[in-house]
Parts: C-alpha cells; sequence; structure tokens
C-alpha cells in the first residue's frame, strides 16, 4: 500500500474506535466512589439555579437545581468535542429536603453512568425537581464549566483569592457582580446565557511577588542602559583621542560643490 495513505487510515481508525468507546463505553461509578463524604458540607440552601464552590486543593463542590429527568457532566476539549468529568461524593436532595446518595439514587430507579463524552445522571422515579450535587476536580487558580443548567450562578472563591486585577483574575461571562463573605470573594451572576463559565483568580500574595520581580527587571533594565551607555561614550573618548572622528564642518568647500563642477 501507498505509505501516503497510511496516515489518513490511521486516523480514521482512531477516530471511529473512539467514537465505538464513546457509544458503547459507558460504565457505572463505583459504589464507594459515589458515597464517599465530601470535602465540606454541600451548600443546599441557597437562592441560586447552580452553587459553585471551590477549594484550595483545586476541587470544586457543585450544586445544581435539576432541570429535567437527566442531566450530562463533561467538559468541553479544544477541538468541539466533550470529555466526562471526574465526580465523586454524589447526592441527590428531594424538594422536601430528604438527601440521597449516589447508590440510593440508583436504588430508587435513577442511575450514574460514564463514557468517554460524559456522565450521565438520571434522576430518582417520581421527582420533580430537587438538587444534584457532586465533587469533582479543577485547574489550580482556574476554574471552568459548561453552563449545565439555566439562571443564575454563584461561584465562590477559596479563601483570599481575588479577581479584582486584570489580567491575573478574568470572570466569564461578564455581567457579574464580587462581594466579600469573610476571607473569600464569592461571584454571582444573575441569569447566565452563555454556554460556560469561567473564572481565573490569584492569591493576593502573587502580585507582591510579580510586582517585586517586576521591580527587579526594572533595576537590571536600567542597570543595563547606564551601563552601555558609558561604554558609547568611552568609546567615543578613544576615537577622539586617537583622531578617528573627522568633522567635515569645516570642509574645505563647504557646501559648495567641487571646483568646476558650480
Amino acid at each position: 500500500m501507498n505509505r501516503r495513505y497510511l496516515i489518513p487510515l490511521a486516523l480514521a481508525a482512531l477516530a471511529l474506535t473512539a467514537g465505538c468507546a464513546g457509544l458503547l463505553g459507558s460504565q457505572p461509578i463505583s459504589d464507594e466512589q459515589l458515597d464517599e463524604d465530601p470535602p465540606s458540607p454541600y451548600v443546599w440552601d441557597n437562592a441560586v439555579n447552580a452553587h459553585i464552590t471551590i477549594t484550595e486543593n483545586a476541587r470544586f463542590q457543585a450544586v445544581y437545581r435539576v432541570e429535567g429527568e437527566s442531566m450530562e457532566l463533561f467538559r468541553r476539549d479544544g477541538f468541539g468535542g466533550r470529555n466526562a468529568i471526574p465526580v465523586s461524593a454524589v447526592r441527590y436532595r428531594y424538594p422536601n429536603g430528604t438527601v440521597i446518595t449516589g447508590t440510593e439514587l440508583r436504588e430508587r430507579g435513577g442511575d450514574i453512568d460514564r463514557s468517554r463524552s460524559r456522565v450521565a445522571v438520571s434522576m430518582p422515579n417520581g421527582t420533580d425537581g430537587g438538587q444534584l450535587a457532586f465533587t469533582s476536580s479543577s485547574t489550580p487558580k482556574r476554574f471552568s464549566l459548561p453552563t449545565f443548567v439555566n439562571g443564575s450562578y454563584e461561584v465562590v472563591l477559596p479563601p483570599n483569592r481575588r479577581v479584582e486585577v486584570f489580567p491575573f483574575g478574568t470572570v466569564d461571562p461578564s455581567g457579574y457582580e464580587v462581594t466579600a463573605d469573610g476571607s473569600q470573594r464569592v461571584i454571582e451572576w444573575e441569569n447566565v446565557e452563555a454556554d460556560a463559565v469561567s473564572v481565573q483568580f490569584y492569591l493576593q500574595r502573587d502580585l507582591t511577588l510579580f510586582g517585586g520581580a517586576a521591580a527587579v527587571l526594572v533595576v537590571v533594565g536600567l542597570a543595563g542602559a547606564f551601563y552601555y551607555k558609558r561604554r558609547i561614550e568611552a568609546l567615543r573618548r578613544q576615537r577622539e583621542a586617537l583622531g578617528l572622528d573627522v568633522d567635515t564642518e569645516d570642509d574645505e568647500f563647504g557646501d559648495d560643490p567641487p571646483p568646476g563642477m558650480g
């Protein structure tokens, strides 16, 4: 077979097998993972459709008001596709306030399974509304996730993190408010219509470190400029002492053309 056809065929085979993994590779999440304790209690009593608490160890805890009978949990990759997010400590809260674990959700007619492209959660039988909570991983100093539900959002940053100074802190979409709750910042949206919510934040000491590094660079730059200026002046004096600089102001002909050319 011609070698130029091998790469396209290999890519096609890879895409086909990846698709099969996404379609046929659905598998349940272990009971231990579903029922483990969350790092801290979930914030059930809130007035928003999505409440997300980012913890200091690059994880987050999310509580969503359920819209419909199921929900898919995923992240988008750089090619427009989807990747399942890792979930643990799954809880469902009925409208009357009763909270059940992930395994109890399955026992009551719901389901939680995972494929390459998403984690699909089906709510318990006979439910209308309620809240779904889970814990997952994030990225240090950055949180980004699709908007799984519509409406109001609230993101709570870890203690002493800030978003006010650009470009170290950025928030998307716009139309948000930042309030202080002790040492924590809370970012609120009344209504999110974007496809994703993204927050980049920083520690206050990061600005101090950056300011110190910038000051050192400025000092080094000024010292370098002063050094090269002194070197240029020294070289000019040496040229003058050796008579290498020719002064053309008193040229014999001045600005007039050479004899015979006027």
